[in-house]
């Protein structure tokens, strides 16, 4: 009893704290692969886009709108890998269209910067909201034509978005696809009412955000518009 060996507090204090890291570590990769909860075997399907381990998961109880410790849903997670048939089966499951992680990313926003046109669709079909922003303060359309996804865009302004609208700082769909060098999409939008005139916060133009940006086949594209 006298002849304890004491490891300093400090010394000791370290020992735990990486004895605890360790542990929580082990911990979260067994929960990710040996879970037992169907909610759990849902997320992982999900993540791993297994259609069929999805379908047994829900078949067994799984609630559709289980949740990651991020706070997001199976639904958001197939949304961010474009994932059609997955999404499908979970809004036939009763998931909610409108889920929002802690980041304030919603299925639809997941499925804009992904660029499937057909997922998008499916969301808006499944009442899917397009004015909710996360914590960027971007709605799911700006993130599609920060993609220069052009099919998801045409399917957004299909349900009712005014092509040009101001976003965060003024920037229009324009404005994010010229700057970020998506000359088709802004060759799209031109044809579809897009005003190559209107300034952001800044008093820049699409264009001039091109020239800045040097993203010569977007100038060249709002250069001939312009020059009409």
């Amino acid at each position: 009893m006298n002849s304890v060996f004491r490891i300093p507090t400090r010394a000791l204090s370290r020992c735990i704290c990486l004895a605890v890291t360790a542990l929580s570590l082990h911990a979260a990769q067994a929960q990710a692969a040996s879970d037992p909860t169907w909610n759990a075997q849902l997320l992982v399907a999900s993540r791993q886009g297994d259609l069929a381990q999805a379908q047994r998961a829900l078949s067994h109880g799984a609630v559709p709108d289980s949740r990651n410790r991020i706070g997001k849903t199976p639904l958001l997670l197939v949304c961010e890998k474009g994932n059609l048939d997955m999404a499908d089966l979970l809004l036939r499951a009763g998931a909610n269209a409108n889920s929002v992680s802690i980041e304030g990313v919603t299925p639809l926003m997941a499925a804009s910067y992904a660029g499937s046109a057909a997922l998008v669709t499916r969301l808006l079909a499944a009442g899917a909201a397009t004015a909710p922003q996360d914590r960027m303060k971007k709605p799911a359309i700006v993130y599609a034509a920060g993609q220069g996804h052009v099919g998801a865009v045409e399917a957004l302004l299909a349900s009712g978005i005014d092509v040009n609208v101001a976003y965060e700082h003024g920037l229009t769909l324009l404005m994010w696809a010229a700057g970020q060098g998506h000359a088709d999409l802004v060759t799209w939008l031109l044809g579809h009412g897009a005003k190559a005139d209107l300034r952001d916060d800044r008093g820049q133009t699409a264009l001039t955000i091109a020239r800045d940006a040097v993203q010569l086949a977007s100038v060249k594209v709002l250069e001939s518009k312009l020059a009409l």
